[in-house]
């Protein structure tokens, strides 16, 4: 399978927040997205959110928003690493076959995060390359659950 085959668009880039209704207020109020998907993933530590624009597309970006449920979740370190302010945490690719990214990226020297895909928003299989490896950036790829 070719690479161009594996990595189809960024899926979404996720944003650490404080506040998860305030930054959703933002986002449609101000920006006019509108909330396409909310949920708790406690596995994750995070309430969230995916945004999306007008006619949301199936290769459209999403922006995702994420609200640390306890400080020591992943999203509250992060936060707490960013003196206390929220920002951009990760940018996440959408793949075709999560397993096949997985390993192309191990086999080409990136460490991921976890032995096996985890569950992410929606369902979707979700696994993270370490920032050393990818130039100083959180890269998440992601198997949505269904297609697009």
């Amino acid at each position: 399978m070719e690479n161009s085959d594996l990595f189809v668009c960024v899926d979404h880039v996720g944003y650490a927040v404080l506040n998860l209704d305030e930054a959703i207020k933002f986002h449609t109020e101000v920006l006019g997205f509108r909330v396409l998907h909310r949920e708790f993933n406690e596995e994750q530590g995070v309430e969230e959110a995916m945004l999306g624009t007008g006619a949301q597309l199936p290769e459209s970006t999403q922006i995702q928003l994420l609200a640390p449920l306890s400080p020591d979740s992943a999203i509250g370190k992060f936060i707490a690493a960013n003196n206390g302010r929220g920002g951009i945490q990760q940018v996440a690719y959408r793949v075709t076959d999560i397993d096949a990214a997985s390993a192309l990226l191990r086999e080409r020297g990136c460490r991921l995060l976890y032995d096996a895909p985890k569950i992410g928003t929606g369902g979707s299989r979700i696994q993270f390359a370490h920032p050393r490896d990818t130039g100083g950036i959180l890269l998440e790829i992601v198997e949505p659950a269904t297609s697009h």
